[in-house]
């Protein structure tokens, strides 16, 4: 199957395209974008592989879905489109980069500039019904991600995973641990950021380490 993608992504995903699952899966989204509202926007599905070349992950964020609202999703986890209000959990998520750093809370929710310097925001179901959180889970996607997630594990070395919440450590179960740096803390929202999140000191540890292993750091 031909999929629109970034092409260094397209040669090591081209096996997962071939797979009758993706192919159910691409039929499922195409009738939805047709006959109901979906976010993204089609041209957006592929957002974080599309700013993050496979040659140029330094770090990934694992998210769940994308946002349901009307303006919100831009095909990046946690992060909305310029000129929308943040909503709860990226705006816990910018206290506590200006806890650890210093850096004060910006004006956009927008983190196209994080994944342009190396992050993958990469939420396991990439599209969602509007207003219906959870509506294309169990299609496809998971598979999906689970494979990029995989793949980066298996071929690249020296990568930083932000796994958030107990939805993102069982995913990043596959990740060997004696390649890759993974910090593991409560999710961002309002309802979890006092079980170990606020403190947690993921994105100086990350930069620690991307440092340490020869890599320019991330610029949060």
């Amino acid at each position: 199957m031909d999929v629109r993608i970034e092409q260094s992504w397209k040669r090591e995903l081209q096996e997962e395209f071939d797979k009758p699952y993706f192919q159910a899966l691409t039929e499922f989204v195409r009738s939805e974008y047709r006959t109901t509202t979906v976010y993204p926007p089609g041209n957006l599905i592929f957002n974080a592989f599309e700013k993050c070349p496979f040659d140029k992950v330094k770090l990934v964020i694992i998210g769940q879905d994308p946002y349901h609202e009307p303006g919100q999703a831009e095909g990046l986890c946690f992060s909305v489109r310029e000129n929308v209000p943040f909503p709860p959990s990226l705006q816990n998520i910018f206290k506590e980069i200006e806890m650890e750093t210093g850096t004060p809370i910006p004006t956009s929710g927008s983190l196209e500039r994080w994944a342009t310097q190396g992050v993958l925001l990469l939420n396991a179901t990439l599209t969602v019904r509007a207003h219906q959180a959870g509506s294309h889970q169990g299609k496809g996607w998971e598979q999906f991600t689970d494979a990029v997630i995989s793949i980066l594990s298996r071929k690249k070395e020296h990568l930083v995973f932000f796994l958030w919440g107990a939805y993102a450590q069982k995913k990043g179960a596959v990740i060997d641990r004696s390649r890759h740096c993974v910090l593991q803390t409560a999710h961002p929202s309002p309802l979890s950021v006092y079980r170990g999140f606020w403190g947690c000191d993921h994105f100086i540890k990350a930069n620690e380490y991307l440092r340490t292993n020869g890599c320019q750091e991330i610029v949060w």
